[in-house]
């Protein structure tokens, strides 16, 4: 990983740390809330913020639930997004559109991954802003 995402691990706390197990525990709800409120309220859905006062560093539990969860692209940016704008790096999620084969398909990134990889192709059709 590349870009903000990556200076979470920058200064990591330890794996098993309180601040990382919480920074974990949060992911888990967030991500749960998030598609709840994405299903009910579309790209409007309000945040879930992180809990006061834990370290960048314990971000290493965010990505950790987030590799294993394994969400959509959407609720993954929105998810992040929140825990980066908690600690002042404020990024756009970027949602694009392509078409394969006759086929519609979305993909949501955030606006650092200049796009990813896996969305070459995608065209930007809407920027959520950060909370």
């Amino acid at each position: 990983m590349t870009g903000p995402a990556a200076d979470i691990d920058a200064r990591p706390v330890a794996r098993f740390a309180p601040a990382t197990l919480r920074a974990a525990a949060w992911t888990v709800y967030a991500v749960v809330r998030t598609r709840r409120a994405l299903k009910a309220d579309g790209l409007s859905a309000e945040r879930v913020a992180p809990p006061k006062g834990l370290p960048s560093g314990a971000g290493r539990g965010v990505l950790g639930v987030l590799r294993r969860l394994e969400p959509t692209c959407l609720e993954r940016s929105i998810v992040l997004q929140t825990w980066l704008a908690s600690h002042g790096r404020r990024f756009d999620v970027v949602v694009g559109v392509a078409t394969e084969d006759g086929a519609v398909k979305a993909h949501a990134w955030l606006g650092y991954e200049t796009p990813p990889p896996d969305a070459k192709g995608f065209r930007e059709i809407h920027r959520i802003p950060p909370p």
